[in-house]
């Protein structure tokens, strides 16, 4: 069976559009990371956490309000304000972290009642976010 020669040359191209394509669709889940330029983002998965939690000690000592526009993250610190933004509906808002977690791996952040509730995620219970530090907490090294 021989190839025509507009087949022969349209092959590379659709290698390259499945390659890339795949790498895309996995590489998507992941969660990432970019700072520079005074600048820190990141993307992936955050879930919500609620009833089971309100009027108990967060990690940085407050009482957690699911009310209040507050998140949990593993690593930035206490009284840091991020913009989350709902990358499946384009909601944004601006939260404060006071609590460590998620606990649950493959996610980045766990948001209160109030902030899922705002960025429209009660029903799904996770959803895929950019976070943005706006201004860094005063624990900041």
């Amino acid at each position: 069976m021989t190839i025509s020669r507009r087949h022969k040359a349209a092959f590379p191209f659709r290698l390259w559009g499945l390659l890339g394509g795949i790498l895309l669709l996995t590489g998507a889940c992941a969660p990432r990371t970019y700072s520079g330029w005074g600048r820190w983002v990141e993307v992936g998965y955050a879930s919500w956490y609620g009833p089971g939690f309100h009027g108990k000690r967060t990690a940085s000592g407050e009482i957690y309000n699911m009310y209040d526009l507050t998140a949990a993250h593993r690593r930035l610190p206490f009284g840091t304000i991020i913009r989350v933004t709902n990358l499946e509906n384009g909601r944004s808002i601006q939260v404060r972290i006071n609590d460590r977690g998620p606990f649950h791996r493959g996610r980045i952040l766990d948001l209160s009642y109030e902030a899922a509730r705002r960025l429209g995620m009660l029903r799904t219970g996770v959803a895929y976010v950019r976070i943005e530090v706006i201004r860094w907490g005063p624990q900041r090294r």
